[in-house]
């Protein structure tokens, strides 16, 4: 069965005019995928503010510094840190996609992990890879609350996956 083909799009909170943009982007595009999402996670180690945030500021850096005062495990060798979110929950999905962009590492999974679909690097490269019908749903749904899709998401092609054998270094 051919995979479906796939959107990347650029999704930096730097490239929204303002950062809580980006954040509202994010929340509605987890109401759409809810059903394909699968796991929404995060590295809560070394979590900043992104100094796009204005809105919100203080109630996210309460979110870090709770997250901070929680206790960790011994670090070993090769062990991943990583805290899951239960995007079902409101309030948890209103933490996640404020730390999304706070985080070294976050991630949303489709269902069994065989897809990324929205991932923060670095605090500072964002982005979704959508399938078309998701993106077909999640266009809808910004249409829907008035949010302006930006223009270079709208002209974006979908490109068809490379097969899995050839996924990888070349």
């Amino acid at each position: 069965m051919a995979e479906e083909a796939v959107t990347t799009l650029d999704a930096e909170l730097s490239r929204f005019v303002r950062a809580e943009e980006g954040l509202a982007l994010l929340e509605v595009f987890l109401e759409v995928a809810g059903p394909r999402v699968g796991s929404a996670v995060l590295d809560p180690v070394g979590m900043r503010l992104p100094d796009e945030l204005t809105a919100d500021r203080a109630l996210v850096q309460g979110l870090i510094e709770g997250i901070e005062q929680e206790p960790r495990p011994k670090r070993r060798l090769l062990q991943v840190t990583e805290r899951a979110y239960d995007l079902s929950d409101e309030q948890a999905r209103w933490d996640y996609v404020r730390l999304a962009y706070c985080s070294n590492l976050a991630t949303v999974w489709s269902v069994g992990h065989r897809t990324t679909y929205f991932e923060v690097a670095d605090r500072s490269s964002a982005t979704y890879w959508l399938p078309d019908s998701l993106k077909a749903q999640y266009f809808e749904a910004l249409s829907t609350r008035g949010w302006a899709i930006p223009a270079d998401w709208l002209t974006a092609v979908a490109k068809q996956p490379k097969p899995w054998w050839k996924r990888g270094g070349r």
